[in-house]
């Protein structure tokens, strides 16, 4: 294992991460931040008022629904134990690119989102599919880059981020508590197998339950060190503005340098919040909206309520800890979620490990259901049905069991190789299709500025091109209770379902 990570993995990801995902992943959401207006900001009210409104629908899953099991994805122990491993490798500096980032990424994530909604088609049990497997073979005509990104994403969802999640949960139980690695790895696997079993609602059920509720307790628990050592906040700014353009470095208090933190905020930044990755569409594609934009609005703001909120939550409390528990200059041997709750620990007391620990216990939990969710629809559009569901199930409680048993730095090497790959597809894809998601933009502006609540027509809405189906057909013309046999899918889309070249509008 330790041959394959150093001639193999390593490598290949540092090529990726280093040469092509951090300009390209900063390159989109700078381009998309742009054509978009900023959308991040001006519609940075109605994300809020979009999130409150959320209703249940016959169909689907709610748009809120789709927002926690999201942010369930987002917000697991990449919050956590991710930021804390950034702290080590790259430094203070390296927060600060994770908010650029996230920043750029919440323009990212209102566009793949929305693709996601617009080539989204309708399964046989009534639910939706939608993603970027699904976008790019309907809007890009492309079987071989679906089929691509489908495998990628089954695999880097199904096994490597599980493998993440239950390495650190492992880690702190181990480490806080002294319970055994394979009391663990049964535990996850036991609790876990009915959840899996019960289908994607009861994933959407058990994160609108638990991950909103665990998010506020983190946030609290870093808002109370935030308060206890208020003066040290100008001095934590300092610390991650001149980390991140080697000031710190060059006066000698700290170690490595600029193109560190970049990189490593870069590669930690997209495992947390996952814009641009192409993973957060897929559960985007599932809910069930009047409007494409309006899941695109409360997906960017996922993206800000996991990187902005929470991840910052975790820097501060790190940073805040003092030299005893995280000194840049001299790295201790605790790493990961553990170096967490220890900060924790030091800054409100020990009575905070076993609040922290079961913090940790579900933001990791909710992203392995969250991510099996992600891996079950792209497995679905590979033609997988009900025997290679329930592999793909086990195979998910194998990567639990493989992952509490694993090393922290096999683990997240085969994550960071597998997530560039996926990403670099991903933007790929989105950039190629950006102008469906900007008109249907200009489609929902036009209806808000009359005063209306926006509802999206594909004939209506100024598409580049024809979208075949009747997902997005007009009301009157949309059949009730029964669907074509195009999105009732039982295998992969058929060439009827690609829309046209029709010239832009």
């Amino acid at each position: 294992m330790d041959f394959l990570q150093a001639r193999v993995v390593d490598p290949l990801s540092n090529v990726l991460n280093a040469h092509v995902l951090v300009y390209l992943l900063i390159g989109a959401g700078v381009y998309f931040t742009v054509r978009t207006r900023f959308i991040q900001i001006r519609y940075f009210g109605r994300m809020l008022r979009q999130v409150r409104r959320s209703h249940r629908h016959e169909g689907g899953i709610s748009s809120f629904q789709a927002f926690c099991v999201g942010l369930a994805s987002r917000v697991g122990t990449g919050n956590i134990a991710g930021v804390a491993i950034a702290l080590t490798v790259g430094g203070p500096g390296a927060i600060f690119w994770m908010w650029v980032v996230a920043g750029v990424g919440m323009a990212t994530a209102v566009v793949e989102a929305v693709l996601a909604q617009i080539f989204k088609v309708r399964s046989g049990d009534g639910a939706f599919r939608g993603g970027p497997a699904f976008y790019i073979q309907r809007g890009l005509r492309s079987r071989a880059g679906a089929v691509l990104f489908a495998v990628l994403l089954v695999l880097t969802f199904s096994t490597a981020f599980n493998m993440v999640e239950t390495n650190a949960i492992s880690g702190v139980l181990k480490s806080s508590h002294g319970v055994g690695i394979g009391w663990t790895a049964a535990a996850l696997a036991v609790l876990a197998a009915p959840v899996l079993f019960g289908g994607v609602r009861r994933v959407a059920q058990f994160a609108e339950m638990a991950v909103p509720l665990v998010a506020v307790v983190y946030t609290l628990l870093a808002l109370a060190i935030v308060a206890v050592n208020v003066t040290a906040l100008p001095g934590v700014l300092g610390e991650i503005i001149g980390g991140a353009f080697g000031i710190r470095q060059m006066a000698g208090g700290f170690a490595g340098g600029i193109a560190t933190a970049l990189f490593t905020g870069v590669k930690r930044g997209l495992f947390a919040c996952e814009a641009g990755m192409g993973s957060s569409p897929n559960i985007a594609g599932a809910a069930t909206v009047a409007h494409p934009v309006e899941q695109g609005l409360i997906q960017s703001f996922a993206v800000f309520v996991d990187t902005m909120v929470i991840c910052t939550a975790t820097a501060f409390i790190v940073l805040m800890s003092g030299p005893a528990v995280y000194d840049p200059a001299h790295i201790g041997p605790i790493a990961g979620a553990s170096l967490t709750e220890s900060a924790i620990a030091a800054g409100l007391g020990s009575w905070t490990t076993g609040l922290m620990t079961a913090v940790v216990c579900v933001f990791g939990f909710a992203s392995v259901l969250s991510n099996y969710v992600v891996a079950e629809a792209n497995l679905f559009f590979l033609g997988g049905r009900r025997l290679a569901i329930n592999a793909l199930k086990v195979a998910t409680l194998g990567a639990i069991v493989a992952g509490a048993l694993s090393t922290l730095t096999l683990v997240w090497s085969i994550a960071d190789l597998t997530m560039a790959l996926m990403a670099i597809v991903n933007l790929t894809a989105i950039c190629l299709l950006g102008r469906w998601a900007f008109a249907a933009l200009r489609d929902f502006h036009r209806q808000a500025a009359r005063g209306e609540r926006p509802v999206f027509v594909a004939a209506e809405a100024g598409l580049p091109g024809e979208l075949d189906g009747d997902v997005w057909a007009a009301p009157e013309r949309r059949p009730v209770g029964a669907l074509p046999d195009s999105l009732r899918i039982s295998r992969p889309l058929p060439r009827a379902l690609k829309p046209s070249r029709a010239p832009a509008a």
